[in-house]
């Protein structure tokens, strides 16, 4: 089904269309489009009102991975379980399965580059979906690592991926803005601009690595010093310093 939204909300529908549908849509012709079931369709007519619907063709369940194709940043290879891993580099091999994340990204490429140029310490992923990145900070010598996330399925993903990467993570299911949260070294936050910028009062960190939101945004991080930002596909990554 798809939905045509006004240029000036196009941001905010996609944003809200990576949380209501993690397993992906399709941007073209001035549509958003979502391949789902009578449930999705619901949720998307409360969301964002009249829909389009229409009926596909058959398979389209397992055609998703066709869009999930390898990428490497830095020393990082990151891709899916069908896709062979190379002989060198540090591979993280994720299956996303319901949950959002599979590395190719623009915000979680961002996200990815930062961790690999920090000296690597103790760790919280907040929002950690698929647990991309959890997993490659475990490979690339953070510890220990901590993954939140409020999403059930996030959790079960998070936790089979680890395991299947043969790295520890202590994975929870909780709100991070109401759970006591750990104190670390790094906490990363790949979610949405609110979501950060409500979570900046509450994080027990010298840095913060944020992203999630369009770069036309930047979000109100007190207590902290902006140190760098990148953009990729329109999307933009923060890392913040505490003052």
């Amino acid at each position: 089904m798809s939905l045509r939204v006004p240029d000036d909300d196009r941001e905010a529908a996609i944003a809200r269309l990576l949380e209501l549908h993690p397993e992906g849509f399709e941007e073209a012709n001035g549509e958003l489009a979502v391949y789902t079931d009578g449930e999705g369709e619901e949720r998307l007519r409360a969301e964002f009102g009249p829909v389009q619907a229409a009926l596909v063709e058959p398979g389209w369940e397992e055609r998703w991975r066709e869009f999930h194709r390898p990428i490497w940043v830095g020393p990082l290879w990151v891709g899916p379980p069908w896709e062979e891993r190379p002989d060198e580099g540090i591979a993280v091999v994720v299956d996303p399965g319901r949950a959002f994340g599979t590395g190719s990204h623009p915000t979680t490429r961002l996200c990815l580059e930062f961790l690999t140029e920090l000296e690597p310490g103790s760790l919280l992923d907040v929002g950690c979906g698929s647990g991309v990145l959890s997993i490659a900070a475990a490979k690339l010598g953070f510890a220990p690592v901590h993954s939140l996330d409020l999403e059930p399925a996030a959790v079960e993903a998070t936790s089979r991926n680890a395991r299947a990467n043969g790295v520890d993570l202590d994975v929870r299911q909780a709100d991070a803005l109401e759970t006591e949260l750990p104190p670390v070294d790094v906490v990363v936050a790949n979610i949405h601009l609110a979501g950060v910028q409500a979570l900046a009062r509450r994080v027990p960190a010298e840095r913060f690595i944020t992203a999630g939101y369009f770069h036309s945004r930047m979000p109100e991080v007190p207590g902290f010093t902006h140190v760098e930002r990148r953009i990729d596909g329109g999307w933009a990554a923060d890392h913040f310093e505490r003052q």
